[in-house]
């Protein structure tokens, strides 16, 4: 009960920052859309709200907790917290989702990251075999990355052998892929690739991870979801229409917006580590 209190607490905070992004864009979109002679006149005067006036503007937003709750598990299940998602869905009854397809697109996601692509294709075959079929680029790149691997391993024959059984016959049917297919070639000539920045790239970690959030987004599509949370996008256009706003009105603004207006993602942060424990 008392766990169930303090996610309360954190969520009506993120309610609050909520409401005020809600009321940024409604009046952004305003302008916006009747931004006419006549109205760009009248903008001319500059609008001045104080404090009092805009948090009565910002209490008659009306937002529901159900809204803030969902928000949190689209946050949740997208990101793959698949235990905090199932005590989220426990301490407030927001409606449920099968977290076994969470679990396995987390999986795969993983294995990717720490270097196991064929085990990631394997699980993906099992998970939805149509999504590679359809995204040859997709395919390639995770091909790619295991004779990059096995190079990373000092398996240099069986790199060769790969790339000539399984990625030269891709590079035919698409010529679009020879020239990756020539720079992870390159890597197997050059020793050392620190002066090479084109070839060293393809051993660094990141080339990994966004392969991993490739496949991962690929996957979320394929389930018919958002490749992102909502939370990021609505973060986006509170930063967008409140510097629409500023042009048009005088008006309580929270400055920095991409360092201050994080404090929602923090309330969801705090949530998690609650739920974890």
């Amino acid at each position: 009960m008392l766990k169930s209190r303090r996610v309360d607490l954190i969520l009506s905070k993120g309610h609050l920052l909520f409401q005020y992004l809600m009321l940024c864009v409604i009046w952004s979109l305003f302008w916006i859309v009747l931004r006419q002679p006549a109205v760009e006149a009248m903008a001319a005067r500059i609008k001045v709200i104080n404090l009092e006036e805009w948090e009565k503007k910002i209490n008659d937003i009306k937002i529901t907790k159900e809204d803030m709750n969902k928000l949190v598990m689209n946050f949740l299940l997208i990101e793959g917290y698949v235990d905090a998602a199932e005590k989220f869905y426990m301490e407030t009854g927001t409606e449920h989702i099968d977290l076994t397809t969470v679990t396995d697109r987390m999986a795969v996601k993983s294995a990717v990251e720490s270097g196991n692509v064929e085990e990631a294709i394997e699980k993906l075959k099992v998970l939805n075999p149509k999504i590679l079929d359809t995204n040859c680029q997709l395919f390639f790149r995770l091909q790619q990355q295991r004779m990059i691997e096995l190079i990373k391993n000092g398996k240099n024959e069986e790199a060769l052998d790969f790339g000539k059984e399984l990625l030269a016959p891709m590079c035919e049917e698409n010529q679009s892929f020879l020239k990756e297919l020539e720079r992870t070639v390159s890597l197997l000539v050059f020793e050392n690739v620190i002066d090479k920045p084109h070839l060293l790239e393809l051993l660094d970690m990141s080339r990994c991870l966004n392969i991993a959030s490739e496949l991962n987004a690929a996957i979320l599509t394929s389930q018919g979801l958002l490749k992102d949370p909502n939370l990021p996008t609505l973060m986006k256009m509170f930063i967008f229409s409140q510097s629409q706003l500023c042009h048009l009105a005088i008006f309580p603004v929270i400055r920095r917006p991409t360092y201050d207006f994080v404090d929602l993602s923090a309330c969801i942060q705090q949530t998690l580590s609650l739920l974890q424990r």
